[in-house]
């Protein structure tokens, strides 16, 4: 996170617009990039990589654990010395600040690295989230964590010293599965993934170029094989455009009338769009053009224009495909006339924040009712809201993705509106203010 925090306040709708962008490049792949970098043999050079909060503290953190990694021009390269190669003295700190990713997939690298012993922590908000999942799963590769039976940060980590493949049935959590992955990287034999929900996959597009390294059966369920112990290949990667950071300035633009977009160079990969799939059936103008594949990712441009949505019924089969882009599509429930439902969400209360009672009390302060359940999620959307003394305040809650979801909901509503501690957005788009200006954005920053 920077050093200086700064709230956002709002006060304006924001005019019709018709403009061309290129959003941040995506994190997930930026972060992993790095991570499997560092474990490679020789070097990685990565072109396009988001210069975020949360990839800056990934920098960091595997600085603190020897490894090499130099900046030439828009270019990164990490030098590798190979599986189980991470040094660092006895209870050096490691800080994820704001990132899960980093955390869940850095441990899962750390647990079956030789000689560890380390202190690992985070922000307030990391902190407040379950690691309880990965500790079990990392205890089967021989890991130890203290103090036990603790399952949330700060924590300190013993790496296993003859760590042995596993059998492992991976539920929605893409961060679990590469944490897997990655841990399986250095353990004895063979590990098994068998997928109950295809997740996001960009680890494993990562690694194919290594055939002795992994096996992909997909015929009836999906099953990953990692061979343990073998070397990876370095290689040259480059970053598409973040599909999550794309999203929310696509629900800007097929709500407001008028209005019309092209977003360049996005990735496409079909475990990551399940936010465009769910728009366009539900009638978002909204289409895929100039499509490429670059490093095993498809990207291309997207076109989206304002749209009259139906209302939206999302099953729980696009929460796997779309997990980033829920607060934003509540937005965009609230703003569509009728009764969106949205069912199999009951991990978001888990994410940077409970993203579903946080976006309730968001659009109750505008006069959206909603109706949350276990695992599900009613919201009785309006078309047009009278904003006359309307206001929306948003408080602390370190969660790039609420305070992205509440500027697009001011923008369209006009309602006057107080993000506060606005700069955990940089943790995954640091230009998103520059775009919305850009973009005819009224705004105010407040330090």
């Amino acid at each position: 996170m920077p050093n200086k925090s700064f709230n956002v306040k709002i006060k304006k709708k924001i005019f019709p617009f018709n403009k061309t962008i290129q959003v941040d490049s995506d994190k997930s792949i930026s972060i992993r990039s790095l991570l499997i970098g560092s474990v490679s043999e020789g070097t990685t050079t990565i072109d396009n990589i988001l210069e975020s909060e949360d990839v800056k503290s990934t920098i960091k953190s595997l600085k603190k654990l020897g490894v090499k990694i130099f900046k030439r021009g828009k270019m990164y390269q990490v030098i590798g010395k190979g599986n189980g190669s991470f040094r660092a003295k006895k209870n050096t700190v490691l800080n994820f600040g704001n990132s899960g990713t980093l955390a869940r997939l850095l441990i899962g690298l750390l647990s079956t690295n030789k000689n560890i012993m380390l202190n690992l922590t985070g922000d307030q908000s990391l902190k407040k989230r379950s690691m309880k999942k990965l500790i079990l799963l990392m205890n089967k590769f021989g890991a130890n964590f203290f103090p036990k039976k603790k399952y949330h940060l700060p924590l300190k980590i013993f790496s296993s010293n003859h760590p042995v493949g596993i059998k492992y049935n991976s539920g929605v959590s893409a961060q679990l599965k590469s944490a897997v992955i990655l841990a399986s990287l250095n353990s004895s034999g063979s590990t098994t993934i068998t997928e109950q929900e295809r997740s996001r996959d960009h680890t494993e597009k990562m690694l194919i170029k290594n055939s002795s390294v992994i096996k992909i059966n997909d015929k009836k369920k999906r099953v990953i094989t990692i061979f343990g112990k073998k070397n990876l290949k370095a290689g040259k990667i480059k970053v598409p455009g973040d599909p999550s950071s794309a999203a929310f300035f696509c629900a800007l633009t097929i709500l407001k009338k008028d209005s019309s977009l092209i977003i360049k160079n996005i990735g496409l990969n079909p475990t990551r769009i399940g936010f465009y799939k769910l728009l366009r059936k539900h009638g978002a103008k909204l289409k895929i053009k100039n499509t490429k594949k670059i490093n095993n990712e498809l990207l291309g441009d997207i076109h989206v224009k304002y749209s009259r949505l139906k209302p939206i019924k999302a099953s729980k089969k696009y929460y796997v495909n779309s997990t980033d882009e829920y607060p934003i599509l509540f937005v965009l429930a609230a703003l569509t006339r009728g009764t969106s439902i949205f069912r199999g969400i009951g991990d978001l209360v888990n994410k940077e924040s409970n993203r579903i009672s946080e976006m309730q009390r968001i659009l109750a302060q505008i006069g959206v009712k909603s109706i949350s359940k276990k695992d599900e999620l009613k919201i009785f959307g309006k078309e047009f809201i009278e904003v006359n003394k309307k206001k929306i305040t948003v408080k602390n809650l370190g969660d790039h993705r609420i305070c992205m979801s509440s500027f697009v909901l001011s923008l369209l509503t006009g309602a006057q509106t107080k993000i506060k501690n606005f700069e955990t957005v940089y943790t995954s788009s640091p230009s998103f203010l520059k775009i919305m200006r850009m973009l005819g954005a009224k705004f105010e920053i407040q330090k």
